[in-house]
């Protein structure tokens, strides 16, 4: 029975698309994403990225739903990675991550694209 275990541990691990990792503390992924801005994006984009970043997590500073900080956590932590490693350069938003969001953030979204 342990070899079946070991078989369907393997096979689980290699089927996920991201890798677990460990969130950072609200604070220090705060820092780290104006930090990351600060060094990456040009000022136009620096000045329009730090007021989004402070505005959402002022914003989600009182919630309480352990699921809902721990994808809001997870979201800017890939976000943070992504723009320290240039792959966001180009890149496409996803049709899923769209179709989830709300019409007020598909609005915000448009306004931040004019």
């Amino acid at each position: 029975m342990y070899p079946a275990i070991s078989r369907l541990a393997s096979h689980t691990r290699s089927t996920l698309k991201t890798p677990s990792l460990a969130l950072l503390p609200p604070l220090h992924l705060y820092r780290r994403l104006l930090r990351t801005h600060r060094q990456k994006l040009p000022a136009d984009l620096r000045v329009l990225g730090d007021e989004y970043v402070k505005s959402e997590f002022r914003l989600h500073r009182d919630i309480d739903n352990p699921v809902h900080i721990v994808g809001f956590l997870t979201e800017w932590q890939l976000y943070a990675q992504k723009l320290e490693g240039d792959a966001w350069r180009g890149e496409k938003l996803d049709r899923g991550k769209i179709e989830k969001m709300s019409d007020e953030q598909v609005g915000q979204l448009y306004e931040m694209m004019r």
